[in-house]
């Protein structure tokens, strides 16, 4: 049997908006995210995870912010990609870990949906699938507001 394990860490900004995009959910919020697509640092952080335990770089290799196709482009498509990519290489998606960093929005009220959303993409249960949330206790960007990090954990088994 052949287990691994991969991890990713992503961070977005702060910037307009009235919503944020986390693991697929629409967060209603008084700002917005910045990034090429549409800035979900759960979905992103997730499929980094899933190409990190595969071996096979990162999102940005997939999916170069310097390629303008992805201008605006829905994160779930990243994802996708990867978990195909998993299922090509004979693995199996044991489960997946996503910790979200950030003073506001509150994530809790949307966690149970966020793990639906992200299961479905991911073609799991949702009891594979853990997203849940921490502060960082007012410090660093995320303490004072500027944006949000996150980091995951995914586990692969091929048997």
């Amino acid at each position: 049997m052949d287990i691994r394990l991969g991890n990713g860490f992503d961070v977005h900004a702060f910037g307009p908006g009235d919503h944020v995009t986390l693991c697929g959910v629409q967060v209603p919020h008084n700002r917005g995210l910045v990034g090429h697509s549409d800035a979900d640092v759960g979905l992103h952080t997730v499929t980094d995870a899933i190409y990190g335990a595969l071996a096979q770089g990162d999102i940005g290799q997939h999916f170069p912010p310097s390629d303008p196709q992805w201008k605006g482009a829905a994160s779930d498509i990243f994802l996708s990609h990867a978990v195909g990519m998993a299922r090509d290489m004979g693995f199996d998606i044991s489960n997946v870990d996503c910790t979200l960093i950030c003073e506001a929005p509150k994530i809790g009220p949307h966690a149970a949906q966020m793990r639906a959303v992200m299961a479905k993409i991911m073609g799991l249960d949702a009891n594979r699938v853990s997203v849940k949330a921490t502060t960082s206790e007012r410090l660093g960007f995320t303490g004072r507001s500027e944006g949000i990090a996150c980091i995951a954990t995914a586990a692969l088994v091929k048997p």
